[in-house]
């Protein structure tokens, strides 16, 4: 969580897309991340891609064939409504389909297909996608059939879901790759993330909030004795109702205080509706018996009362008025919350000046801690993401409670720009959201009943960009049931870690894996089901009784088997290979050209190049802005209306296709030290499926006439010093003596010819193409002023 998979898909598709090896690409990810997906693409890559839009898909518009690059929601695209699916698949086939978060394409052998899994494999069979890539970090939810059903996906051939996983391990290696951050590096080799640590503080309840806490845990008891009389939809009705309890008592006194008082309010009234249809079912019994036609109208009325006001309303205990208005006023004594206080102390303490992203399940805590930070702090110190982005009861530092709205984009670029200090967030921002550009520091304000949520959060701060170690903080009160089930938790965890130490490179990896595989129902009954009155080693048993499953032999063996059959990128046997240039070295290409085109950008600063496009850049499909200012840096944050230079941006590209389209082949060149020919090495075997089909070098002819070949990014190196000469030495240069250009051509492809088995080609059968031939040259000034 938080590698960065939206920049590795872009770092896949933009040289597809350049090179026209992909042009019809379809993009399926979570409803809550597509406008991630498409900022991050046309931020970072110039990738200008359109949401799909079902409004747009008629079955007269053809939208399918008519948009050849579209994002598309999961949650909207698997439901075939208005036969949305025959349309996509009778449209041309995708040249590329990326699914992110793909484990929601689940399979499962008792219950059958999710409607995306079914969408996915009608493309498949109709053979609409040309490749497919899915992305994840859980790809294996603890049942090998959904997870072999996935790679089906991908090769039909190779695996198959009625298979052993173990007959099938061994094609891992060609269709799955695992990256991880711990192993994520910088062109240097350094690493980019930068490490977690953790902080865990403990509390205690005031005696007011002691007493409320034991009056909660006896009406849950009593409650949960009371439901098991009930029917069965009756009793995992009332359950649910109790487990709620629990776990928003477990985030704050306010929260189950709120939720209390709108139960009590809806009991009252449900009381009251009671009497009043005791009153109506009498009226109506004597209406049916007088048997008038003039009462059919007042029957009818009756009659809808009563429907209306029947309801499904399921008491928890058989005297749950009572109970509860005792549990109010319980609520009511409690005029502080011990866990806030305790925040801010930790604030103040640990993380004095620093900004603080919070998370919380439930918007009652999230405003009684903006309350207490406005409180403290000052007015407008802290903001919220929320599901509807809308809070109440937010007291500012006079006490004046009011109504707030912020868009979650707002309140995100806020907070990293360092507009306010403080976030206090619910789940929403969980995923899709980045927040690390000025945060280092998260507090748990409660902590949910799944610890993936836990790295979730914490993937929002712990992420590429994150500059500063993270400092995570949980708090509990270690007199809870709750705390102590975390703590059993806990140790849990570490003894999945110590499983894969020495066998595994990234225990800590494999252990999120680990916690992947088990059902989120799994957690949710072990916290509801503790009994409050087992303490010490009578706690821990049973807690390892009800989970056996988790980080069990079995669990550890399949992951265990699964990773280390898998692709992964290894930088150290790859970084000599990586050119010693970066987007710094573009900058005298673009210098060049332009002066080529008798024009000249303003240079800003080291890094920064700002110029009018070409009148005829924008005649064409590349749809270029009028205006550019281009960063030639990744050290550097982007300012506003900047773009990062690169290739794959469309304006560098357009330069890049001006500069192949020069028809000049042959210059002097001055200050170049001998002979210089340029040769392309194409694939002679068409159709290949190599990714690399055209490699460029360079022979330089040393002073002893032989030829010291160079890669394509020492031909930049070496050229690049002639954008900073004057324009009359570089362009304006006559040879400094008579250069047979032909017999220099020759001479250059038969030495590279010689020692075209060194180059360590992607390709077998080589094709050998002149590009050009510069040789030595000098300023001729008398010619200037003739």
């Amino acid at each position: 969580m938080g590698l960065g998979k939206t920049v590795e898909a872009g770092l896949i598709i933009s040289p597809l897309l350049a090179s026209r090896r992909v042009r019809r690409l379809l993009i399926i990810t979570p409803a809550s991340l597509v406008d991630q997906w498409q900022m991050r693409l046309r931020e970072m890559f110039d990738i200008r891609i359109l949401p799909y839009a079902s409004a747009n898909d008629t079955p007269t518009s053809d939208y399918w064939n008519t948009q050849d690059k579209v994002i598309a929601s999961a949650h909207t695209i698997r439901m075939d409504t208005g036969e949305r699916w025959n349309r996509l698949l009778d449209a041309d086939p995708w040249d590329l389909v990326v699914v992110d978060e793909a484990h929601h394409m689940n399979v499962d052998e008792q219950h059958g297909q999710t409607l995306s899994f079914q969408l996915m494999e009608q493309m498949q069979k109709r053979r609409r996608m040309r490749s497919l890539v899915l992305f994840t970090g859980t790809p294996h939810r603890g049942k090998d059939y959904g997870f072999l059903s996935l790679l089906k996906l991908l090769r039909p051939d190779d695996f198959d879901p009625r298979e052993p996983l173990e007959n099938q391990i061994g094609k891992l290696k060609s269709v799955m790759i695992r990256n991880n951050k711990q192993r994520a590096t910088d062109m240097q080799g350094n690493p980019i993330f930068t490490p977690v640590r953790s902080h865990r503080e403990t509390y205690t309840y005031s005696p007011e909030e002691e007493r409320f806490y034991r009056q909660l845990t006896n009406f849950i008891v009593t409650g949960k004795a009371y439901a098991a009389g009930l029917g069965q939809q009756q009793r995992r009705m009332a359950i649910l109702v109790l487990i709620t309890m629990q776990k928003l008592a477990s985030s704050s006194i306010a929260a189950v205080r709120r939720a209390l008082a709108r139960r009590l309010a809806r009991l009252r009234k449900a009381e009251a509706i009671m009497q009043g249809m005791a009153a109506d079912r009498e009226r109506l019994q004597e209406l049916l018996d007088e048997d008038d036609p003039a009462n059919l109208d007042e029957i009818s009325a009756i009659e809808e009362r009563l429907v209306d006001g029947l309801g499904d309303a399921i008491s928890l205990n058989p005297n749950e008025i009572p109970a509860l208005e005792e549990l109010l006023d319980s609520a009511t004594e409690v005029d502080r919350e011990t866990k806030i206080e305790h925040i801010l102390d930790v604030i103040d303490r640990d993380f004095v000046g620093k900004s603080v992203l919070f998370f919380t399940e439930y918007k009652a805590t999230q405003a009684l801690l903006m309350s207490a930070l406005q409180e403290k702090y000052g007015n407008g110190c802290v903001t919220f993401i929320n599901g509807d982005g809308f809070i109440e009861g937010v007291r500012d530092a006079d006490g004046i409670a009011a109504k707030l709205t912020e868009t979650r984009q707002y309140a995100a670029r806020r907070f990293n720009r360092g507009a306010v200090r403080f976030l206090v967030s619910t789940e929403a921002a969980g995923e899709g959201i980045d927040l690390q550009e000025s945060c280092s520091t998260l507090v748990h304000v409660d902590l949910p009943w799944n610890p993936m949520r836990l790295h979730q959060r914490v993937g929002r701060l712990s992420r590429y960009g994150q500059a500063e170690s993270v400092d995570v903080v949980t708090i509990r009160n270690p007199d809870t049931i709750e705390s102590e089930i975390w703590e059993c938790l806990d140790r849990k965890l570490d003894r999945i870690t110590l499983a894969f130490q020495g066998g595994m490179e990234d225990p800590e990896d494999m252990r999120q894996l680990v916690i992947g595989m088990a059902s989120p129902r799994m957690y949710t009954k072990v916290f509801a089901d503790a009994d409050p009155s087992l303490r010490g080693q009578r706690l821990k048993d049973w807690f390892d009784s009800e989970t056996a499953t988790l980080g069990g032999e079995e669990a550890v063996k399949v992951v265990r088997n699964l990773f280390g059959n898998v692709a992964r990128f290894d930088f150290g046997q790859v970084a000599d290979q990586i050119p010693k240039v970066d987007l710094p070295d573009l900058i005298p290409f673009i210098k060049l050209l332009f002066a080529v085109m008798s024009r000249r950008p303003s240079q800003i600063d080291d890094v920064r190049l700002a110029f009018k496009t070409p009148q005829q850049w924008s005649d064409d499909d590349f749809l270029i802005a009028e205006r550019y200012q281009l960063l030639f840096s990744r050290e550097h944050r982007p300012r506003d209306d900047e773009d990062v230079a690169g290739v794959g941006l469309r304006v560098v590209d357009r330069a890049l296709r001006t500069a192949i389209e020069l028809p000049d082949s042959v210059a002097a060149m001055g200050d170049l030290p001998e002979p210089l020919v340029v040769f392309a090495l194409r694939d002679r075997i068409t159709g290949s499926d190599g990714t690399v089909r055209r490699v460029v070098v360079g022979l330089l002819r040393r002073k002893n006439t032989s030829w010291k070949v160079l890669r394509d990014w020492e031909i930049l190196r070496l050229l690049n010093p002639a954008a900073d000469k004057p324009r009359s030495t570089a362009f304006d240069s006559e040879p400094v003596e008579d250069f047979d250009i032909a017999m220099t051509v020759t001479a250059a492809e038969q030495s590279l010819r010689s020692c075209l088995h060194e180059l360590d080609l992607p390709f077998q059968l080589p094709d050998i193409e002149k590009i050009s031939c510069l040789v030595p040259g000098y300023h001729d000034a008398t010619r200037d002023k003739a």
